[in-house]
């Protein structure tokens, strides 16, 4: 993780200073942005392994920023700088895609540590075999980290990829919000449970056929989700 590229998208002088001062002690090569716009550019110039990205930027604010790098297939981890309290913030920065979030102010050992956690997770997400799982239309190439449904390669993020990964090695059984956070985010993750239903809602949109009648990932309601099994 030594010379990891991180970009820092925060307006505010100061507070820019600050996190780049904390991560380059921590052996991470930073490059900063003042504004949505820049930060879009030298996103496309250095390809950063993980953005850092304040919600509240002039012009183009943190949420549109997250969404372009979503939208450009970026597989850069986002982490989203948030206002005390602004609890909406983090949903819909999920929502858009952002893989974590921190609220300011922050200690800067955690965030070191959120960023470090994520790269982790991202890693093992891209660890590859040679086995491929198949159920009824869909198959998942672990080797190729390809999805398929009906034969067609429908895109994952890493996150999502493993999430589908868990589910169709334990088909047809049910499994709790906190064993997917903790088979997906790590037992030390530090954010909120929600984001299992975020993610789950994100992913349904992408392979389900309707996803407002889901047919693979099944609720299993008070508990978690269950992948059904092919009939």
């Amino acid at each position: 993780m030594e010379n990891t590229k991180v970009l820092v998208v925060e307006d505010e002088s100061s507070i820019r200073k600050f996190i780049n001062i904390n991560l380059d002690r921590s052996g991470f090569s930073v490059i900063e942005a003042e504004s949505g716009e820049e930060g879009l550019m030298k996103l496309k110039e250095y390809q950063p392994a993980v953005v850092i990205l304040d919600v509240m930027l002039p012009g183009m604010d943190g949420f549109e920023v997250c969404r372009k790098i979503r939208d450009e297939k970026s597989d850069a981890i986002v982490i989203m700088l948030t206002a005390k309290g602004q609890d909406m913030d983090k949903i819909v920065g999920l929502e858009l895609g952002a893989d974590d979030y921190m609220v300011k102010p922050f200690n800067p050992l955690e965030l070191v540590a959120r960023i470090r956690a994520n790269l982790r997770r991202v890693d093992k997400s891209h660890v590859q075999d040679e086995n491929v799982i198949v159920t009824g239309k869909v198959s998942l190439d672990t080797g190729a980290q390809k999805f398929y449904k009906s034969g067609v390669d429908i895109e994952l993020t890493p996150r999502e990829f493993a999430i589908v990964k868990v589910f169709m090695e334990n088909q047809g059984k049910a499994l709790s919000r906190d064993e997917l956070l903790n088979h997906i985010w790590g037992r030390n993750y530090f954010g909120d449970i929600k984001t299992v239903d975020v993610h789950i809602r994100r992913l349904r949109e992408k392979i389900e056929d309707d996803p407002s009648d889901p047919k693979l990932i099944e609720t299993v309601w008070g508990f978690g989700y269950r992948w059904r099994k092919a009939e």
